[in-house]
């Protein structure tokens, strides 16, 4: 497998993005050495929070949540997930499957040794989020979801369907789709600073690839393993909450599926907020962090 790695100079000056990175290296299945990134802030020895984006962002889209989640004393945790950020990018569409990504961040997360979780997890960070929390259950204490979901390929909707055909033949990602994804405009500098991880096109095949691993249809091979994750979230009684933009088009009414089938999301205080888009993190970060930071308060 051939690795692309962003020069460190695409991240020189970013607004608004003072973190230092972290790289933690694990083995992918055929052997090579893939380094995954993340920027943290608070003490080292505090209970983690973990954020997870989805495409085509990265932890940049996490950092007006970062430090006031920190001053409550936990650890929190931004990880580029591969492809993506500061993360290594395997070279091929070829090289990106959702049961390779799955095993990607189940070793990091094994190799960051972190226990008593709270997770917050959007778009794909929820989704392979999700597998994670299926996988190792006793490392979460408690599940934050927005804007996301775990598709079985019985149900769609116009946007998935227009957007998944779309990218099957893309070779490059069509940036023109990302800025429509926010409620507020963002500027020019933050435009640049979500892009800067992907200088050419050659740094995009993750990207590119995310779409066409959805599963849309039942033929899709993340099919089983989605429905393995089901079965498995279907027992996990730990607190889990919804947070979803109202304007989201990507995965709308995913929140009532979880609802419905994660005993852990009984009784929680679910919302949709009525303003924001698909990335929530940036349209209404201060809304987010005010009830994560209830949230991290309830007793697993």
């Amino acid at each position: 497998m051939q690795i692309l790695r962003t020069p460190d100079s695409q991240f020189e000056g970013l607004p608004e993005w003072p973190f230092e990175p972290h790289y933690t290296t694990i083995a992918a299945d055929d052997g090579t050495p893939i380094r995954i990134a993340h920027a943290e802030m608070g003490p080292a020895q505090g209970e983690p929070i973990l954020l997870i984006h989805g495409n085509p962002s990265w932890s940049y889209l996490h950092r007006h949540m970062m430090a006031p989640l920190a001053a409550t004393g936990r650890r929190v945790i931004a990880v580029d997930l591969v492809g993506h950020g500061r993360s290594d990018k395997p070279a091929s569409k070829d090289d990106y499957t959702l049961a390779r990504h799955i095993d990607w961040m189940s070793k990091w997360l094994v190799a960051m040794e972190l226990q008593h979780i709270t997770l917050y997890c959007q778009d794909w960070g929820g989704t392979i989020g999700l597998h994670l929390v299926a996988n190792f259950p006793e490392r979460f204490d408690r599940v934050a979801v927005s804007n996301s979901g775990m598709p079985l390929g019985d149900r769609s909707n116009w946007f998935l369907k227009l957007w998944t055909n779309l990218m099957g033949r893309a070779t490059r990602f069509p940036w023109f789709v990302f800025k429509p994804g926010f409620a507020k405009p963002i500027s020019d500098a933050t435009y640049r600073a979500y892009r800067a991880p992907h200088p050419t096109p050659a740094y995009e095949k993750g990207l590119t690839k995310f779409p066409v691993l959805i599963a849309v249809t039942p033929d899709n091979p993340g099919v089983p393993l989605n429905r393995a994750a089901w079965a498995k979230l279907k027992t996990f009684d730990k607190p889990f909450l919804t947070l979803y933009g109202a304007k989201d088009i990507v995965a709308p009414g995913a929140d009532a599926r979880l609802q419905k089938h994660i005993p852990g999301a009984a009784g929680q205080a679910h919302e949709i907020m009525p303003t924001a888009k698909h990335f929530i993190q940036e349209d209404e970060p201060q809304w987010l962090v005010e009830r994560l930071i209830r949230f991290v308060q309830v007793k697993p």
